[in-house]
């Protein structure tokens, strides 16, 4: 079974893809996390999440040893680092992880978060790049409410495809207006660490509805995302194990029971909470 999320320009994504946060760190891993990346791609895991920040370029470059054959295939995101975010410099940052991807292109380019450069600048960088054809799609990450309205306000603002947040069933708080915020406008959510960089309760609700359908607690949360409209999730995976696991989430259906036992557990957030990074 496959799933898709729609942008907002009508482009097709697949909900489930691949991060690549702290990859490309231990030499010792690099044969592994290839197999890995490739063997994801094999399973329909075709976006492909990364940063000039993770490793200082070192996942890029590792995606590219990986990945090159596949370019055509693949929906590239990377983000850049607020300090480099001025007009001038988003252009810049981009280009050099266009050489450390040896790619032509990146499909999606977010703002890693928000930093001291102005937002005018951000948006007016990210449009030149799309208007030279070296971004396809551009985005923000780590944003609340307040700042995607703010963003909404600016010149070009409302091109934004997507804002990537730290987002899982033990960290629901933007369920409480960012999500519906982002829904009305027909934007999706990109979910970074949707299993809690495997901190999440091994034992509980998640352990239990895992013994019914032969999962893991892990592939049990990444269903519950999954089952979300407009949600697209982006685990790491250093393992073809790992990998095969997280696409069997894709094949796991929660029933209402279930969905209304995991609230229970984790419940949906009742007031405004400020919004978590890690």
């Amino acid at each position: 079974m496959s799933r898709h999320v729609v942008l907002p320009s009508g482009e097709t994504v697949p909900a489930l893809g691949q991060g690549t946060w702290q990859m490309a760190e231990k030499s010792t891993g690099r044969a592994q996390e290839i197999e890995a990346l490739r063997l994801g791609v094999e399973l329909g895991m075709t976006l492909i999440d990364t940063a000039e920040m993770y490793g200082e370029g070192a996942s890029e470059k590792l995606i590219a040893e990986a990945l090159g054959a596949e370019r055509e295939s693949l929906f590239l995101v990377s983000k850049v680092y607020p300090h480099n975010a001025s007009r001038k410099g988003v252009v810049e940052a981009c280009e050099r992880s266009l050489r450390r991807l040896k790619a032509d292109r990146l499909d999606l380019y977010l703002l890693h978060w928000r930093g001291n450069e102005p937002l005018e600048e951000t948006v007016a960088g990210f449009e030149d790049l799309r208007r030279s054809g070296k971004i396809r799609h551009w985005g923000v990450s780590n944003f609340d409410t307040d700042d995607m309205e703010e963003l909404f306000e600016i010149e070009g603002g409302t091109n934004c495809a997507t804002n990537q947040i730290l987002y899982n069933v033990t960290r629901r708080g933007p369920e409480y207006d960012l999500i519906p915020w982002m829904a009305e406008r027909k934007m999706p959510l990109m979910a970074y660490s949707p299993i809690e960089q495997g901190r999440l309760p091994k034992a509980g609700i998640l352990q239990t509805i895992g013994r019914h359908h032969k999962a893991s607690p892990y592939q049990i949360a990444l269903a519950w995302l999954l089952q979300k409209p407009g949600i697209i999730a982006i685990p790491k995976a250093s393992s073809t194990d790992h990998v095969r696991e997280n696409r069997k989430a894709l094949d796991i259906q929660l029933s209402p029971d279930e969905l209304n036992a995991i609230d229970a557990e984790f419940p949906p957030p009742k007031r405004k909470r400020p919004l978590e990074m890690i």
